[in-house]
Parts: C-alpha cells; sequence; structure tokens
C-alpha cells in the first residue's frame, strides 16, 4: 500500500490542468450573466415573454388546456413545463404560471386560474391545490404555430422542439408590462390598455414615419389593472422617448360622510400596493405619532364590490390635511421607475415607446408573410390535386380499364402519370381516391374547389406580393383583436399643476373659481376652467363626445341624475383637472362617474345639472326637466342639497314587474325653451316648457306626451328660441337588436316640426324602412353629433327637408348623440 507522500498514479496525474483562477471565475461569470440575460430575467420584445412564460403557454396549447376545456391541476402543467422544455425547478415554473393569471398584475391575462392564486399581500395556494388553463388572450399568443410562422428550436436535451418564439397576435410586452432582475442590468415595464396600444400599432402601420408626439395621442400613459391615478406625464413621456423614466401613481379616493365624522374612502390603490401593507403602515405612523387626526381604518374589500378601505378622520382635523399626510408617509402614492429593457436579435436594449411598437409590428409583419406563404403552399399543393382528379374523371373509363389491366400499383401508377400528363403526386391521389369520389356531383364539387382555390391563390400572392396589403391584413387582425378583448381604461392621467401633495401643497388652497363640469357619452367626469372649449366646436372630444355641461366652482358640487330618479351630488374638487386649451376638450384623462355613485342594477348615469351653493340661490334660475319612458314630464326648481343624494321623482309602477324609469333630463337657462319629445314609434311632440309648472322633490310629475300602446319616450331635449339652426336626429332600427346594430339615421330642421300643446300625440318624426321597427336614438339641437360606444366619431348625413323621411344607413353603431343645444 502505497505512503501519503507517494505521487498519485500516472493516469491520474494525466488529468490535472494548471488553469488561471480568475481567469476561470471570469468565464464561469460570463456564462451565468448570459444564462439570466437571455433565459431568465428578460423578455423577448416580439412577444413580451421570458422563456419560462413561452414555455408554459406553448406546453399547455400542447396538452389541449383550451377555455372550453376543463382546469387541470396547476402541478400537471408545472410538471410537464419542467420535463419536457424548462429542467430549472418547478418554484420558479409555478410562480411564472401564477403571475400570468392573476388579474391585478396582468392587464390581459393569459392563464385562466382556479383557486387560490394569491392576492397583493398574499402568496398562491400550492400548486397541488390550484388548476389552471390557457385564457382566451392566450389563443392569441399561441395561434398559428402549426403554420410555419415562427421557428422552432431544440430543447435542452435536443429531443422535442420548441418555439424560439410565439407569434404573439397582440402587443403583449406593452399590455401586460414585464419586471426582472439580471446580472447589471434589469427591466420594469409598465401595463399599457390594449386598445390603445393597438391603436397606436395601426398608426404606425400606415405612417411607419410618425413621431412620439403621434403616437403618444393613442397611448397617453400605462393602464394599470388595479387603476388608480397617475399624477404627472413629464416622466412618462421621458419613457417613451428614451425608455427610462419616473412617474408618482397615487390612490383613487373621496372624501365622505361616515357616521358623525368625515372619512377618506379609498377605492383603488397604486399598482402593487395591497391593502394590507397600507393598513401596516398607516398604523405604524399613528403609533409612531408622524401621523395625526386618524380615529380608525377598516378595511371592508370583498369579492364583489371590490377595494373599499375607510379612513375616519377625527372631528377637528380636515380630511384634505390628513389626506396630504396619507400621500406623503405611506403607499397611497408611489413612484413608478420605468425600465424598457428587452431582448431585440439575442441582444438586451432599451427601447422608447416607438422601438416597442416598431419591433412588435416588424414580427407581426413577418409572422403574417410566412402564415400566408405557408397557406399559399398548401393552396397550391390542393389545387394540384384537384387539377390531376378532374383529367381523371373526364375519361374515367380508361382509368379503369388502366387501373385494372396493371399488374401491380406501381405499374398502373407510370401509365396513369404517362397517359394523362401526371405528376407523381397526382396519380397517386388518383389511385387512393374512393370509388364514390367518381359521380357527376363530386366533379361538380371539385370544379367549385378548383375556382375557389384559384381565387385564394391569387388573394394570398397579391398579399405576397404587395408590402402595403400585408401591413393592411396585420392591421384589421389588431383591429378585430382590440374590438373582441380591449376593455376601458382604468387609470387616470392627471397631468401635474402646481407643487405635488408630498411637496406640502393641499387641495385647501384651491381657489374656488368658477369652472365648468364636463360628462362624456361613456360616462368620464372632468373640469376645466377654460369657458372656450364649450363653444360650437367644444362639444366633440379627441376621445369622447360630451353630452352634459354644468356651470359650478372649484369647491362646488354639481348633481349627477339617474335613470331611477336619483340625484347624487358630487364635489367638484374630486374632479380631474383638464388643461385650458383653445380647441375640443380631451375627457379620456376624466374619471369615471362609477367612482361616485353607486347604481343599482340596470341603472345609469342621464347627466349632470349645476347645483347651488346655499345662501346664494338664484329665484330666477328654470330649474331643469325630466321625462320618462311613460311619458311623464317634471320640472324642479334649483336648492341646495344637504344630504348625498336625493330622490326627484316618484316614479310609477308600469306593472307587476316594470318599474318607470327616467330616459332624459336637461337643464333650463331662461325657461323659453321648448320640450322636444321623441317616442321608440318616431312620434314626436314639441311644446313650450313653460307648460310644465315646478313641482317639489316628491312629486310624480304630469303628462308630457300621448303615448302608442308598447311605445315608449327615447329621448327629451330642450332647444331655446336662441339656438342657431336647430335640427332633430334619429337613429332607426330593429327592435330587440340593441344599439350596437347599425341602423340608419335622419337629421330634420326642428322648424319642420309644429309646436303643439302638452299630454298631446305629436307628429311622425321617420319613415321606417325594411328591416326598421323602433327608433334606437333620438335628440334635438345644433351642431349634432354621433358617437359609438368607445367615443369614436361617426359621421351623420346632412339635414334634409322630409319631416317624416327615411333615414341614411350608417357606417357604425351610434351609441350616443349630442351637440351644442341652448341648455349648454
Amino acid at each position: 500500500m502505497p505512503s501519503r507522500s507517494a505521487p498519485p498514479p500516472n493516469d491520474v496525474r494525466e488529468r490535472i490542468v494548471d488553469i488561471d483562477v480568475e481567469q476561470e471565475m471570469q468565464g464561469a461569470f460570463l456564462e451565468y450573466a448570459y444564462s439570466v440575460i437571455y433565459s431568465r430575467a428578460l423578455p423577448d420584445a416580439r412577444d413580451g415573454l421570458k422563456p419560462v412564460q413561452r414555455r408554459i403557454l406553448f406546453m399547455m396549447q400542447d396538452m389541449g388546456l383550451v377555455p372550453v376545456r376543463a382546469h387541470v391541476k396547476s402541478a400537471r402543467v408545472v410538471g410537464e413545463v419542467m420535463g419536457k422544455l424548462h429542467p430549472h425547478g418547478d418554484v420558479a415554473i409555478y410562480d411564472a404560471l401564477v403571475r400570468q393569471a392573476q388579474p391585478f398584475t396582468m392587464r390581459l391575462p393569459l392563464v385562466d386560474g382556479h383557486g387560490n392564486f394569491g392576492s397583493l399581500d398574499a402568496g398562491p395556494a400550492a400548486q397541488r391545490y390550484t388548476e389552471a388553463r390557457m385564457a382566451p388572450a392566450a389563443l392569441l399568443m399561441t395561434t398559428g404555430l402549426d403554420e410555419d410562422v415562427v421557428d422552432f428550436v431544440p430543447n435542452y436535451d435536443d429531443r422535442l422542439k420548441e418555439p424560439g418564439v410565439l407569434p404573439a397576435a397582440f402587443p403583449n410586452l406593452l399590455v401586460n408590462g414585464a419586471s426582472g432582475i439580471a446580472v447589471g442590468m434589469a427591466t420594469n415595464m409598465p401595463p399599457h390598455n390594449l386598445v390603445e396600444v393597438v391603436g397606436a400599432a395601426r398608426h404606425l402601420l400606415k405612417h411607419p414615419e410618425a413621431d412620439l408626439p403621434a403616437l403618444m395621442r393613442h397611448v397617453p400613459g400605462p393602464d394599470f389593472p388595479t387603476g388608480g391615478r397617475i399624477v404627472g406625464l413629464e416622466g412618462i413621456k421621458d419613457a417613451y422617448a428614451t425608455g427610462r423614466g419616473t412617474f408618482r401613481t397615487r390612490a383613487t379616493v373621496r372624501i365622505e360622510k361616515i357616521g358623525r365624522r368625515q372619512g377618506i374612502v379609498v377605492t383603488e390603490l397604486p399598482y402593487g400596493v395591497g391593502p394590507e401593507r397600507l393598513v401596516e403602515k398607516i398604523a405604524d405612523n399613528v403609533k409612531n405619532k408622524r401621523l395625526q387626526g386618524i380615529a380608525d381604518v377598516t378595511d371592508l374589500s370583498d369579492r364583489h364590490k371590490g377595494l373599499r378601505l375607510v379612513i375616519e378622520v377625527k372631528n377637528g382635523f380636515v380630511p384634505e390635511a390628513v389626506l396630504e399626510h396619507l400621500y406623503r408617509l405611506t403607499p397611497m402614492e408611489e413612484s413608478f421607475g420605468i425600465n424598457n429593457v428587452a431582448l431585440v436579435e439575442g441582444q438586451p436594449r432599451t427601447l422608447g415607446l416607438k422601438e416597442l411598437l416598431e419591433v412588435f409590428i416588424g414580427h407581426r409583419l413577418d409572422v403574417v408573410r410566412r402564415r400566408t406563404a405557408f397557406r399559399l403552399r398548401k393552396a397550391q399543393d390542393r389545387l394540384h390535386l384537384v387539377d390531376g382528379l378532374l383529367l381523371a374523371i373526364v375519361d374515367i373509363d380508361e382509368v379503369i380499364a388502366i387501373v385494372r389491366s396493371s399488374d401491380d400499383a406501381a405499374a398502373a401508377l407510370a401509365r396513369l402519370v404517362e397517359r394523362f400528363s401526371l405528376s407523381e403526386n397526382q396519380g397517386r391521389y388518383i389511385l387512393d381516391m374512393q370509388l364514390r369520389r367518381l359521380t357527376r356531383f363530386s366533379r361538380i364539387e371539385l370544379e367549385r374547389e378548383q375556382a375557389e382555390l384559384q381565387a385564394l391563390i391569387a388573394d394570398l400572392e397579391s398579399i405576397l406580393a404587395d408590402e402595403q396589403k400585408l401591413r393592411t391584413l396585420v392591421g384589421e387582425e389588431l383591429g378585430q383583436v382590440a374590438a373582441e378583448h380591449g376593455t376601458p381604461r382604468r387609470t387616470v392621467l392627471l397631468t401635474s399643476s402646481g407643487p405635488s401633495p408630498a411637496a406640502g401643497a393641499t387641495q385647501l388652497e384651491i381657489e374656488d373659481d368658477p369652472c365648468w363640469v364636463l360628462m362624456s357619452s361613456t360616462g368620464l367626469l372632468a373640469r376645466t376652467s377654460s369657458i372656450e372649449p364649450l363653444g360650437t366646436e367644444g362639444r366633440r372630444s379627441r376621445h369622447d363626445l360630451v353630452v352634459a355641461v354644468a356651470p359650478a366652482t372649484a369647491r362646488g358640487d354639481v348633481g349627477v341624475i339617474t335613470s331611477a330618479g336619483r340625484l347624487v351630488k358630487v364635489s367638484v374638487l374630486e374632479l380631474p383637472t383638464l388643461p385650458p386649451v383653445a380647441g375640443r376638450p380631451n375627457v379620456s384623462g376624466g374619471t369615471g362617474v362609477k367612482e361616485f355613485v353607486t347604481f343599482a342594477k340596470g341603472e345609469r348615469a342621464l347627466t349632470i345639472v349645476p347645483l347651488p351653493v346655499p345662501g346664494v340661490e338664484d329665484p330666477d334660475d328654470p330649474g331643469f326637466a325630466l321625462a320618462t319612458a311613460s311619458g311623464v314630464v317634471k320640472r324642479l326648481l334649483p336648492e341646495p342639497l344637504t344630504r348625498p343624494e336625493v330622490d326627484v321623482i316618484a316614479l310609477k309602477d308600469l306593472s307587476a314587474r316594470q318599474k318607470d324609469e327616467v330616459v332624459a333630463a336637461v337643464s333650463l337657462t331662461s325657461g323659453q325653451e321648448d320640450l322636444v319629445f321623441i317616442t321608440t314609434d318616431a312620434q314626436l311632440l314639441r311644446f313650450p316648457a313653460s307648460l310644465v309648472r315646478p313641482q317639489g322633490r316628491g312629486a310624480a310629475g304630469m303628462a308630457g306626451i300621448k303615448l302608442s300602446p308598447g311605445a315608449r319616450v327615447v329621448s327629451m331635449s330642450a332647444v331655446g328660441p336662441d339656438a342657431v339652426d336647430p335640427v332633430v336626429v334619429t337613429v332607426a332600427g330593429e327592435s330587440g337588436g340593441g344599439v350596437s346594430q347599425v341602423g340608419s339615421a335622419k337629421v330634420t330642421p326642428l322648424s319642420e316640426y309644429p309646436s303643439k300643446g302638452r299630454a298631446t300625440g305629436g307628429v311622425r318624426c321617420h319613415r321606417f324602412a325594411r328591416g326598421e321597427d323602433t327608433l334606437l336614438l333620438a335628440w334635438a339641437g345644433s351642431n349634432p353629433e354621433a358617437a359609438t360606444s368607445t367615443g369614436a366619431a361617426v359621421a351623420l348625413p346632412g339635414a334634409q327637408g322630409r319631416r317624416d323621411g327615411s333615414g341614411t344607413a350608417l357606417d357604425k353603431p351610434v351609441a350616443a348623440l349630442g351637440g351644442t343645444p341652448s341648455t349648454s
């Protein structure tokens, strides 16, 4: 036995290699850094996914876990991904799967989770307890993988193939954002609104030279799934220009009366902030005496009503001042740093908004081009077989004779190819066909298929030959994705005006200056100090239609009238301020009326009306008028509200299951206006508003228009004697089709309709065409405009003199009408 000092055997000594430790450490660190950057932490700019996320979606599709199939255990998905594609541990895979299923993290979730997938304050349940399947949006990421649209690469052990990138039918990186920490670099990208991002991508497809301001008209800023507010847009502009920037996010709050105290009610928190974390931070600050004036904090959040955190303020403290300290000392105001780092052609790059869109558009153009080429090859191959089959059917007797007289299949194939000048594929297809395909009817079918294939091939070849047609196709597909999966904006964007609350300013320092409160057709509220936007050209927002305008003061109130006959007080101070402009206001940065009014099922906001300040009532103010579906009209005089809400009309029961509802409310400016009632059966009644005497809030109103059986009031407008060229706009359609149908519209001068007495039947204002039996919408006033349910403008036909003529077909469904009525 050799001693310890004896040298090792020669075979051992030969395997010892002397290396430099410094070089070995550098090489090992570079390999590790490379692996983290390219295989773990950074997303691909094309599909916006990290490798583990991409592998999860690909494997779920391979397992058939589409939205129409049942959920399966998350552990099963994790096992398949780990065993076949991602051998790096089940914890990382499950964490990635959970993130793609969290609606408070992803703006458009890609995984449909069933079970406890965590919250902002707590982690998810173990993978053996939860279930998952693909969400509808995930199908958009993987559709087309079987059509050679992307390259496949070997998996870790070179036994399977996986896609190097997914087709991604929408800009996932911008819509859902991303975060990750690599070696020496990191990424932090906020989510955005799908409709806005698609709008910018389509604009860039049509105008490749578009600059950043043009794109930001479509994408004004991030849109977090948890809502909240973004204060200050300069950091967003920097990030969109350079890929790096910082902005502030705030909670959405309102001040309410909580018992005998004032309270601060939090309904939305900054992105990534949970209510438990906020409550804990408030408690720590109160305990350390850094935060004063707070009596209690109650979390009333639930699954149905969402977040509701009530912070009670002690008597003697100003809620606005307490709110300032909450912004400064708690996560109710947070900073978000954008760092748009993603992989482009295998290299990490910092990208601005235009660069991110260009990378996605380039990827999508390549996907659609490859898909078109694949479909072209398939169509050409099929046409080749159909052509050969038609040749054989022409002389089928000879084909049968050749087959019967041949010794074997190979001989029959050779003879068929020689006799009919066929290719081997055509000959083999003829030999394999069934005898039932030889009927005369089959020939007709083949000729029809031949014509269809020839038309398809011509269309596909034209797409591949024309770059502009390819871009148009990509834009149309993006528009369809936005229409099917788009949702309204949740995060409110506020321009920074003056010092930040965190810098010591309070809302009490706002002067009680006159202002105007605007309400859009999609239910957004905002205020502006400028009167200029309210003229003839000012009621049209760049993103919406302004349907109501009410004068107010910055510390005053306005009233929201609902279809249930309620008048709800809204503080003007809580509304976002629009910057003074000389043109049209942009209400897209407004706050939804649902933030201030809790609606019952089926209830909706109709308009806003001014509320007088106690002690300064105007005795000459004519007030406002209401109209109900059953033809009732009521006029009320303005009065200060001492309660958050009141009922302004006693609605009657139309039947055992149906109650009357308010369909229109208009403010009166002089009391000399004409009220214009329009019904579903196209009857119009015009009578002076002075015929309606004012009543108290508890009254049920009086007869406004006499209705035919089955008819109901669709609108009521107020038109003053000074209105400029007032018209009547009617939109007809089919009953039961809803306002989403594309109907016909007619514009007629109001002078064509005579003024009559109250409670009469009116005159016909629209002749229904074939397929029409009801009026969907109607309106009377000056400078009419129309909008879709998303606020997009719809062109109306020119005015015609026939008061009972038919309408002109529209190109889009109209959901709202407006203009410049004299009551504005």
